[in-house]
């Protein structure tokens, strides 16, 4: 069973093996993963577009920016034990992350204003680039998820993890790590190896999606596999416009 590994903790071996168990009338097809996807697309899109327009209206989104991040993992983390209720966490997942990612796209937007007015456009459509690319790099062989691409891309997704959490815990100490959000050329390198992990899970994602399909999980792994694609692509964005505000920040 070595063909169940992702980057993506929410696509994991276990997740997928546990649903095989029983009879199910239904089964997982990829038509019906990406129409779910899309869907959770539609409702990150909608919920970021309220925030965005509240934090234009001149109200403090901070609390609602905190609301999303941290409702949000909750959300994550019930439906990565309890993949069968992804039918309903999954959408409550997208809106909450639509809520975060909404409020840190309003203000990086506003902290650019005057030398990248378009910096969040920019992120969503470079994250976008970089999905379709990836898919057609799965889809045509070009990249392939061999075991030795898992374990790289999975050691290098854990690596970014722990620095990032050590990173937090630091931040409470008063200590910071400067080149995590500064345009120093370290800072810039540091966010592009970030950005190309981020990306390369989408190989893995589309791999485990694919390989659900083929073994015949039930219906609702369709949501649980939608929700692993959000998780990666919100990541992805998020980088990619860290990414470009150090880029624009440089003298």
């Amino acid at each position: 069973m070595a063909i169940f590994k992702s980057g993506n903790p929410t696509l994991t071996q276990k997740s997928f093996e546990k649903t095989l168990v029983g009879n199910e009338s239904e089964v997982m097809t990829e038509r019906g993963t990406m129409n779910k996807f899309f869907l959770l697309c539609l409702l990150v899109i909608a919920s970021a577009s309220f925030t965005w327009s509240a934090f234009y209206q001149g109200k403090d989104v901070s609390s609602w920016m905190w609301t999303g991040m941290i409702g949000g993992f909750i959300v994550a983390m019930v439906t990565v034990f309890k993949p069968m209720w992804a039918s309903i966490t999954a959408p409550i997942y997208a809106l909450l992350e639509g809520v975060f990612v909404g409020a840190v796209s309003a203000v990086f937007s506003n902290a650019f204003s005057k030398v990248a007015p378009g910096i969040v456009m920019q992120a969503v459509t470079l994250t976008f680039g970089v999905v379709i690319a990836m898919f057609l790099l799965y889809r045509f062989g070009i990249i392939k998820a061999t075991q030795r691409f898992r374990s790289i891309v999975i050691t290098a997704t854990a690596g970014i993890g722990i620095f990032y959490l050590i990173a937090t815990l630091l931040r409470f100490f008063s200590i910071d790590i400067a080149f995590i959000h500064e345009g120093s050329t370290m800072g810039i390198v540091f966010s592009l190896v970030v950005v190309t992990i981020a990306a390369l899970n989408l190989i893995l994602d589309f791999d485990m999606i694919e390989n659900g399909v083929a073994m015949g999980a039930p219906k609702y792994m369709e949501w649980y596999g939608a929700f692993g694609l959000i998780v990666t692509i919100v990541w992805l964005y998020l980088e990619i416009l860290r990414l470009l505000s150090k880029l624009n920040s440089r003298d």
